[in-house]
């Protein structure tokens, strides 16, 4: 995968949700999201990784892959949780550890980086100045009138580090999300962010801004100069108020082509993928999704929502969490992963070509108007696949409409 380059001249709405994590999700993130790092950290290694967590619209994809609510600012605090408590007791093997979290556990970031240059030899007091820094710029040299409450540091055994932190306004219910990457880093006061994830506020105070150089200067020699700058629109993904997931809010062509492969197409069409020979149509198309998070180029994740197809979320929608089909993706891919580390990449390789047999299904590819279709027919099903949400567990429905009807294609 190429290295990813951004600027922070792109925005995006996140909806400012709370709430916590039902216990049954929370364990099945961590496994999931473990194996997903782990397989990214083999086939590209640790680099990619940070890469791919200074990315928001991979990172919002990984999110919804795991089946979090699809757009909410919750994303960050369960993505991370769950990241952390997967990836730091394989530190010696992976070379990769998280410190911080949300609330009184960001605090707590300069001690477990500490405490890790103890064990490893890095350079600590260097890594606590990075994460503090990216946090003064966050919450003091960017006014936009968000308040940080989250702060994850994500360090590998290089000394290479990505930051994700998280600000919040209850003024206007928004959340926005900040992005960094230390190899991407020129400066901590010149445009440093891989991305910052949140609403456009109109005129702000971004003392991080090439343009405000002369502001700075300004300031210390204590003029009197009017520092506000306008943040640029560039590129934007919008992640709506409304809960239910809309055609609107998914690429079409990309999706139908994902449930084609899983639905329609008989596996030995597709001699690499004789290795996943025996697991049902539903668990292909959560593969196949996982997959793409895995192995996809930066311009395959413009629509998150799209990967929320893999596991649903735990509001119930687009439709309630297949617990025994979220289980099966973890065992297969866990599987993949151990295997490759004793050369044995067959079935890893099984899972990369998913995503390879769906683009070259996509190409040609023509959706119908049958998206709402696609929806009842996962909610008709859940109870098939031990279903769940926040609210309890999915039930057979009184009467199903056209059982076998399977739409887009």
């Amino acid at each position: 995968m190429p290295k990813l380059y951004f600027n922070n001249k792109r925005y995006a709405d996140l909806p400012l949700h709370y709430g916590k994590v039902p216990p049954w999700l929370a364990q099945r993130m961590s496994k999931l999201g473990g194996a997903i790092i782990e397989s990214v950290m083999l086939e590209y290694g640790r680099d990619a990784v940070l890469e791919r967590l200074s990315d928001p619209l991979w990172f919002q994809a990984l999110g919804c892959v795991m089946g979090m609510d699809w757009h909410s600012s919750g994303i960050t605090t369960s993505v991370m949780g769950a990241l952390k408590k997967a990836v730091n007791p394989k530190f010696n093997e992976l070379g990769i550890y998280i410190c911080g979290g949300k609330g009184k556990y960001s605090r707590q970031t300069p001690s477990e980086l500490l405490a890790l240059a103890d064990r490893t030899g890095m350079d600590g007091n260097s890594l606590v100045y990075s994460s503090k820094l990216s946090a003064k710029v966050d919450n003091t040299a960017i006014q936009d009138g968000f308040q940080l409450y989250l702060h994850s540091f994500i360090v590998t055994s290089e000394g290479n580090w990505s930051v994700i932190q998280q600000g919040m306004n209850d003024a206007s219910g928004m959340a926005r999300r900040y992005h960094w990457n230390s190899l991407q880093l020129k400066s901590f006061l010149e445009e440093p962010h891989t991305f910052i994830y949140g609403k456009n506020q109109g005129d702000i105070l971004n003392l991080t801004d090439r343009l405000a150089e002369r502001t700075k200067s300004a300031m210390l020699d204590i003029s009197k100069t009017d520092p506000s700058v306008i943040l640029p629109e560039i590129r934007k993904i919008v992640m709506p108020s409304h809960h239910d997931v809309r055609a609107e809010n998914v690429n079409l062509k990309r999706l139908g082509s994902i449930l084609a492969l899983a639905h329609e197409k008989q596996l030995s069409d597709f001699e690499s993928l004789l290795m996943l020979e025996g697991v049902g149509p539903r668990t292909i198309q959560s593969l196949a999704l996982v997959s793409e998070v895995i192995h996809g180029t930066p311009a395959r994740f413009t629509d998150p929502a799209r990967f929320s197809f893999a596991h649903g979320g735990k509001d119930g929608h687009p439709f309630p969490v297949p617990i025994k089909t979220y289980d099966e993706t973890i065992q297969i891919l866990q599987q993949s992963v151990e295997k490759a580390k004793i050369g044995e990449a067959d079935k890893q390789q099984a899972i990369k070509s998913l995503m390879v047999a769906a683009q070259l299904i996509e190409k040609d590819f023509v959706p119908n108007d049958n998206f709402n279709q696609v929806i009842e027919k996962e909610r008709n099903d859940s109870y098939k696949y031990g279903g769940r949400t926040v609210f309890g567990k999915a039930k057979p429905p009184v009467k199903l409409k056209d059982p076998d009807q399977l739409s887009l294609f």
